[in-house]
């Protein structure tokens, strides 16, 4: 068994992030999907969209939820799900270096992997001193 990892993101961000992903490792080793929450969407109608996929990617042992901002609607939606059921971690700034790095470490369990995601966004971040 193992993770399954939800992209919760505004409209247009996760399938692109998961297309990237794709072009540095053809073969994806967990199950990878996103939901991306268009500008007026109803937030009830999301959820239970955003629930039906995290169960489907439970494979039972838990979803990593790699939202894109905290405090936004689709990270808000995401951090919803425990109180549906859906065993979760939720790390939140997701960009390509932090699902990368979990994809490099889908052996890991989901306490670890939510560890290895903030350590992996916040490592691909990069500031030129020249």
């Amino acid at each position: 068994m193992s993770v399954g990892v939800l992209l919760m993101t505004h409209e247009a961000v996760g399938q692109a992030l998961i297309s990237a992903a794709h072009h540095v490792m053809p073969r994806l080793p967990l199950k990878v999907a996103a939901v991306e929450v268009p500008p007026n969407a109803d937030p009830d109608v999301m959820r239970t969209l955003t629930a039906h996929h995290a169960r489907e990617l439970d494979s039972g042992d838990g979803v990593l939820i790699l939202a894109d901002l905290y405090g936004a609607t689709p990270c808000n939606i995401g951090l919803s799900l425990g109180a549906l059921g859906v065993h979760l971690h939720c790390v939140s700034g997701l960009n390509l270096p932090m699902l990368l790095r979990v994809l490099n470490y889908a052996e890991k369990p989901l306490d670890e992997l939510a560890e290895i995601a903030a350590s992996g966004g916040r490592g691909g971040i990069f500031i030129d001193h020249a």
